[in-house]
């Protein structure tokens, strides 16, 4: 998901470069979302991971 939301984000630099800012406004947004959904997937990982952890101990 970090990988789609950088490939999003240099689009978004590219586009923006060439002039193209509709596309550039687009790609950013979803760039914004999907680093967003990453972190919240990831903090959900980690809080499950520590939980299991002091499971074990």
């Amino acid at each position: 998901m970090l990988k789609w939301a950088l490939i999003f984000l240099v689009v978004s630099i590219v586009s923006g470069f060439l002039g193209f800012s509709g596309v550039s406004a687009a790609t950013a947004g979803i760039a914004k979302i999907l680093f967003f959904l990453f972190l919240v997937v990831f903090l959900i990982f980690l809080v499950l991971a520590l939980m299991a952890g002091q499971a074990i101990m």
